[in-house]
């Protein structure tokens, strides 16, 4: 009897390592995962300030937007992931030094895995820079970008380095002390980007500028074509859509307004948030070839508050090119 209770005893001991080991594991991935998020989201966060702060007339206007666009994504994930890391980190730490002292076999391999994916992202991104700036970058947004990516990755690197030895182990102020300061320059990061980047209402200010555009350009095509078939441009916008659903602005904007200033002239208007910050080319289309064309029909740039957009038929036919 007593050699069965310890039979069980011990089963019971090892299945309860087991349990441990699946829970430690499956922490210290989410940790890690968290910590790859975390550092890919921090580093194109910086990376995208510094184009914003720098801009280089080389590059598209796209450019600056995908770089403002960014900023806002990163600063979402970082607020959700970066806190998740700490709280998992610390919770791994505690196991650790509560249950089972040093790393089990399994965590230690995602320790070491973690080094290497870690040195690969760092080669990497310096791959991209260096090639960004053989392409043609600024040389100071060349420098910096790769200052900041050297310094995310090796902050990462040196910590789980320390880690793997043993380090924090045996120095847990330390090891918090060196996340209050990641975690400060994280925060900084942060509000580094909001400080670079528009806020809500400013961005869905801009996004209904360019709705605008949009609905403009869909009135001037049916102008066009109501001029094209009828010889002169017509008196309404409702005569131009002839009984389809003429686009209206938000309800926050003034009404579009169309006046008919001869045969041959008009005008849009629409009210603006912003001035435009592009080029006409952005908001290009394609000239139709009709007799009737309007001349410089791309040009959409244009100022905050009401703006009017000036159009003039061509009245000469536009040829298809030979």
């Amino acid at each position: 009897m007593e050699h069965r209770a310890l039979l069980l005893i011990q089963k019971s001991t090892e299945l309860q390592d087991m349990e441990n080991t699946a829970k430690n594991f499956a922490l210290q991935l989410g940790s890690l995962i968290s910590l790859y998020i975390s550092i890919g989201s921090v580093i194109t966060l910086l990376l995208s300030v510094i184009t914003i702060i720098y801009p280089d007339q080389a590059s598209y206007y796209w450019e600056q937007e995908s770089a403002s666009a960014s900023i806002r994504t990163t600063i979402a994930i970082l607020i959700v992931f970066f806190p998740t890391y700490i709280l998992l980190t610390r919770l791994v730490n505690n196991i650790r030094r509560t249950e089972h002292g040093m790393y089990l076999t399994l965590t230690k391999w995602l320790i070491y895995l973690s080094l290497l994916v870690g040195g690969g992202i760092l080669l990497g991104d310096l791959v991209a820079v260096i090639m960004s700036f053989l392409n043609g970058e600024l040389s100071i947004r060349f420098v910096l970008k790769a200052i900041a990516i050297l310094l995310v990755v090796t902050t990462a690197f040196l910590y789980y380095l320390a880690d793997a030895r043993g380090y924090w182990y045996t120095h847990e102020k330390e090891s918090i002390r060196y996340a209050a300061v990641v975690t400060v320059c994280v925060v900084g990061a942060i509000v580094f980007g909001f400080l670079h980047t528009q806020s809500p209402s400013e961005v869905r200010a801009l996004n209904l500028d360019r709705n605008q555009i949009t609905d403009l350009q869909n009135i001037q095509s049916h102008i066009e074509s109501y001029s094209a078939l009828n010889g002169t441009l017509p008196l309404s916008l409702n005569d131009a859509f002839g009984g389809l659903t003429v686009p209206t602005a938000p309800d926050t904007r003034n009404a579009y307004t169309y006046t008919k200033k001869s045969n041959s002239s008009f005008s849009l208007c629409a009210e603006f948030a912003f001035p435009s910050i592009t080029t006409t080319e952005v908001y290009a289309t394609p000239v139709m070839k009709e007799p009737y064309a309007i001349k410089n029909p791309n040009n959409w740039d244009y100022s905050a508050g009401t703006w009017c957009f000036e159009r003039v038929l061509n009245t000469d036919p536009v040829l298809p090119p030979v």
